[in-house]
């Protein structure tokens, strides 16, 4: 019985302890601090845009701050170019005419002097004919006054009629300049006018000569069309310089001034980045827009800008202080900008960024960094390749 009473208080017993484990909640293992995490994290970045600087990297990595400096503010005005008005001609009938012959076709290059198209006109058959008059009487008064020099020599005749034919001879002789002129108005070469003065032959054709060297960009005239001097019938332009005309706020005028050096974008040509020289600045508001219109000169020399083609005029406005990042510190990808940002020790991480133009070999931040952020200032492009070639691998 003793046994017996023995062995139930043991079962007894085991079975309270196997409660008491039971019931008994589990103790968790100490936590990391944050502190340990973070370097853990750092230690080891996951984040595909981050790299970690190793001792070879670290020789060709400088890093340092963002620096701030003075930067004028970048006015962007939208525009388009045009042909050069001080060097473009529009040629106009000399003369009421038909068109008898057009020697050029749109878009040829021309050259000074060349002759265009050729008119028939009446009236200058009526000119020419008004010369050879002029020119007859200058004749016969200069032969009537060498006879009155002769009688007057003779005794025959008194000094007034010698004079009364001087003065006639004079009268023709400025008749037949004013001839002359009226000719030569009218499109006739000296070279014509003298052949019609030998010959008396009237030739009631003229031509339309290019007053410059260029290209033909407008032509508006047909053979057999009758045309007036009031008429423009072609336009020729050297397109060798182009004007990139823009309405410039008027708030934003006041810093452009003749002969300034500004930037031209031009997205037709991928973003190019061209310079020119303002040539000229509006006296005048335009009162509808509120504007001031500005010309800028540029140059052409392959012709690749075209007349009326867009751009973007890029102007220095008010200075303001600016971040300003080294050139080697931005890198490029997918049309993107990208500066790598210090984020623990020998970590970095690809930041984006809205940089402005270049000034200097210098990059404006369009958006500021924090001011104590340490960036890879040289060597961004080879730890761009270390962070591109890692994150493949994985």
């Amino acid at each position: 019985m003793t046994s017996s009473l023995l062995k139930t208080t043991t079962l007894a017993l085991t079975i309270a302890l196997g409660l008491s484990a039971c019931g008994k909640k589990e103790t968790p293992a100490p936590a990391a601090s944050s502190e340990n995490a973070a370097a853990q994290n750092t230690a080891a970045p996951n984040d595909p845009m981050s790299v970690r600087v190793d001792a070879e990297l670290a020789k060709r990595v400088k890093l340092g701050t963002i620096s701030t400096t003075s930067v004028a503010e970048t006015i962007r005005v939208a525009g388009q170019f045009n042909v050069n008005q001080y060097k473009t001609s529009r040629v106009g009938a000399p003369i009421t005419g038909r068109i008898t012959d057009i020697n050029v076709e749109f878009g040829q290059s021309v050259g000074q002097g060349q002759v265009l198209a050729e008119i028939n006109s009446q009236e200058l058959a009526q000119a020419q004919l008004n010369f050879l008059r002029a020119h007859s009487q200058q004749q016969l008064l200069t032969r009537a006054v060498e006879r009155a020099q002769l009688l007057l020599s003779a005794d025959v005749i008194g000094s007034a009629e010698l004079q009364r034919r001087q003065n006639e001879l004079t009268v023709a002789l400025a008749e037949k300049r004013a001839a002359f002129d009226q000719l030569r108005t009218l499109g006739l070469s000296t070279k014509r006018i003298e052949a019609l003065e030998t010959t008396g032959q009237i030739q009631p054709t003229t031509t339309v000569t290019s007053t410059l060297a260029g290209i033909v960009i407008d032509r508006k005239v047909a053979i057999g069309q009758v045309v007036t001097p009031a008429d423009q019938l072609f336009v020729v332009s050297d397109l060798r310089t182009l004007w990139a005309q823009a309405q410039v706020p008027e708030q934003d005028a006041q810093f452009i001034k003749r002969g300034q050096r500004v930037q031209i974008e031009v997205p037709a040509l991928d973003n190019k980045v061209i310079l020119g020289k303002v040539e000229y600045i509006a006296d005048v508001v335009n009162p509808e827009t509120r504007t001031v219109l500005v010309g800028v000169e540029v140059q052409n020399p392959e012709r690749t800008l075209k007349p009326s083609m867009l751009m973007t005029m890029l102007v220095e406005g008010r200075v303001a202080p600016r971040q300003v990042v080294p050139i080697g510190a931005v890198v490029r990808e997918e049309d993107k900008d990208f500066v790598f940002v210090e984020t623990g020790e020998g970590v970095y991480r690809m930041t984006q960024v809205q940089t402005g133009i270049e000034r200097e070999g210098q990059r404006v931040l369009a958006r500021p960094l924090p001011d104590e952020a340490r960036i890879v200032l040289d060597g961004a492009f080879h730890l761009n390749n270390v962070r591109a070639q890692r994150a493949l691998s994985k």
